[in-house]
This record gives structure tokens, sequence and C-alpha cells, in this order.
């Protein structure tokens, strides 16, 4: 284990609360970067993720780089492609969609990135990834062709999160969807979370401070927010320090 995810448990066991802000780089002007950080190092953000379900080429390493130029917070991959893969990022969240059942997004791509990450730097941290049904389709069911798991079934999800536990990961990401029309239910939140013993992730349509402390009760341990920055950046307003 290494210094990401070593932080990650060290802030939990203080009861401290974890905030990443993600930024796709195909939604964000390289122009604007500088501003756009500096709005996040004024925040109580804890992490910044990069990633997106379809990225140009060589965009992801572009964005780290000038990211890189403006902050000292640790920049994770949240790579919807083997091609968003930089080197000069500090984690890569080795993402398994763990709620579908396409091979592809199961071990395919992972097999496929494995020469970029056999003698990479990079920390690598297995997550399990799951999807929850949100009331729209989102870009990462039609990208991975897969469905989300109906949000009424609890113990589904759970028995999902404990058995991506079980075959070794070291988070797990509960996520309604990019732009997502209601974020996962603080029931959802609940119930994963009495059945894990690893940190759990929450992320898609939070979009107010209100949602953001609900989620955190619940018992989410780092909340991932990007559409509502996306969409108002004021937002940064109400989480400065």
């Amino acid at each position: 284990m290494k210094a990401v995810y070593n932080n990650i448990l060290g802030a939990i066991s203080e009861g401290k609360t974890l905030l990443a802000v993600l930024i796709d780089p195909d939604k964000m002007d390289i122009k604007k970067a500088a501003v756009f950080v500096e709005k996040i190092n004024q925040s109580v953000a804890t992490h910044i993720f990069v990633g997106g379900s379809t990225v140009d080429e060589y965009a992801t390493e572009i964005l780290v780089n000038e990211i890189k130029s403006y902050t000292e917070l640790p920049i994770v991959l949240f790579p919807g492609d083997v091609s968003q893969i930089t080197h000069q990022a500090d984690a890569l969240l080795f993402l398994s969609l763990i709620s579908g059942h396409n091979p592809d997004y199961l071990i395919g791509k992972h097999v496929e990135a494995v020469s970029k990450l056999k003698n990479s730097d990079l920390e690598i941290i297995p997550t399990g990834y799951i999807l929850i049904e949100n009331g729209k389709e989102t870009s990462v069911e039609k990208v991975t062709k897969t469905k989300p798991l109906p949000r009424e079934n609890l113990q589904r999800i759970a028995h999902t999160a404990k058995a991506g536990e079980l075959l070794g990961m070291r988070l797990i990401y509960l996520e309604a969807g990019s732009g997502a029309l209601s974020p996962v239910p603080l029931e959802i939140i609940s119930f994963v979370k009495q059945e894990l013993d690893i940190p759990l992730i929450v992320g898609g349509g939070i979009k107010t401070k209100k949602q953001l402390d609900a989620a955190y009760k619940a018992g989410a341990d780092l909340v991932v927010i990007g559409t509502a920055f996306e969409e108002d950046e004021h937002f940064f307003d109400a989480l400065k320090f």
C-alpha cells in the first residue's frame, strides 16, 4: 500500500471526511484550468479525480500535467478507458464494474492496461465500481453496455459491494452517474457501509452542501462531485475552509 490509499485510511481513522473534485478532460477548457484548480485549493477538497466515460487520446495527460502546476492535492485517475492512463498522476483507481456482467469491464480492460502499468510508479488501487439506478441512462451505461443495480434492491447492492471486498478490492465506489437526476439514496449508503471493512466512495447527483453532508452522515468516507461544479462554480463558495 502506498501514500494515497494509506492517507485515505489515516483520515478515516481520525474521523475526517474526504472530498474529491472530478474533472472530465473532455469538458475542461485547459485555459481555465488554473482558475478552476485555485478554487479547488481554497475549498475543503482533499483529492482531484481526473477521467470521463469518453476522452480524447492524450487529453488526460495534458490536463494532469496542467493541474500539477497549480496544486499539491493528490491527483487520482478515474479512467473510462485504458487510453486515459497517464503516469503523471499520483494514483489510479483500477476499476472493476462489478455491478455489470460485461467481461471487458470485469477483466478485459484490465488485461489491456497491464503493458502500461507493470513498470509504472502509479499507485494502483483496486476499486469495485457499482452503478446505482438514478432515473436516466448514464454515459457509463452506454459505454459499458451494462445496467445499473435497481435502487430498491438493497440486499443485492450490499452483497455486490461485499463480494468486491472479498475479491480483494480496497475501495468500493457507489455511483449514480454523471449528471444523475438524484444521488445514491442515503439508505443504500448506510446499508452498504454496514457490510464493509474498506472505505466507501459515493458519487453522482450531489449538487448541494446539504446533500453532501447527508452522504457523509449516511456513511460515505469519500464523496465525489463533478457535474455540480461544471454547471455552477459558485458551489465552491459553500465548501471553502
